[in-house]
């Protein structure tokens, strides 16, 4: 059901503004696609795992197209499970859905949430080219906990390619990750962190509080304050990250990142017209 968005499943704390559209009336949603059962078992997430999850459905690009635009949204995210099972990871479902979803109306803004493919290059160029604005893939925590907090088919080292192959392709991208604290992590390995995001050439980045979903995930190893919150968003913003949404609510698709994301996109694209 494509009125089933990730923001429902996950319970978000900020589902109200988002698709309220918040203080600045940019009406948001996240819908998730290639079904709710994810070929690999990351021991943060709740969403249920099968090595064989059911077939794609070939009309989904077309019917979340047509139900998104007709919805009036201002700003979507496109994300997904991982689908190892399948030989392009789901890259041209995803280009399917931005492409149908363009031509029905292109003043809306697209963010696709990626998985990494598999380190599958070839993947992440096909969707960084479909016309979406925002390409997002999120490493999840700092490079020192990935093996004990993703699947051991995800790293750090892959993720980077994947937003930095993103951008090579199409440089006009904004492109955008996620990391969670309370994992453990130290300030200096939250540091070392962003400044390889940096260096990879992000634009945009989230920080949040982890919450263990079960008692069969992984536990909060620390509940982080606010301040200490506000002290990363300061750092990230000092970096030259474009954007730094950062505090205990934060999710990877907060809305607040999305009113300035689409000035940056307006003001990024208008740049690029005048130097042609």
């Amino acid at each position: 059901n494509i009125s089933d968005s990730v923001c429902e499943e996950a319970r978000c704390p900020n589902i109200g503004e988002c698709w309220g559209g918040g203080e600045y009336a940019t009406a948001t949603a996240t819908i998730m696609l290639m079904g709710d059962t994810c070929t690999r078992g990351c021991r943060f997430c709740s969403i249920k795992t099968a090595r064989r999850p059911p077939p794609l459905d070939p009309n989904e690009p077309y019917n979340t197209a047509k139900a998104i635009a007709a919805w009036g949204l201002d700003y979507v995210v496109l994300t997904s499970v991982d689908r190892d099972d399948i030989a392009d990871g789901g890259a041209d479902h995803f280009a399917t859905t931005v492409i149908n979803l363009k031509e029905r109306d292109s003043r809306i803004l697209v963010e696709c949430l990626t998985p990494d493919f598999r380190g599958d290059l070839a993947a992440v160029e096909k969707i960084a080219l479909s016309g979406l604005d925002v390409y997002a893939h999120n490493v999840e925590t700092v490079r020192e906990l990935q093996r004990f907090v993703r699947d051991p088919r995800a790293n750090f080292d892959q993720s980077l390619s994947v937003l930095r192959h993103a951008k090579k392709v199409e440089p006009t991208l904004l492109t955008k990750t996620s990391i969670m604290l309370g994992l453990g992590e130290t300030d200096q390995q939250i540091l070392d962190t962003l400044t390889e995001l940096r260096e990879a050439g992000v634009d945009c980045l989230t920080l949040g509080q982890y919450m263990q979903p079960t008692k069969r995930h992984l536990k909060v190893e620390e509940y982080v304050t606010p301040e200490r919150f506000a002290h990363w968003e300061k750092v990230g913003n000092d970096m030259g990250f474009g954007y730094t949404a950062s505090g205990p609510l934060v999710r990877s698709s907060y809305k607040a990142g999305e009113f300035f994301l689409k000035n940056l996109l307006k003001k990024r694209k208008g740049d690029v017209t005048v130097a042609k």
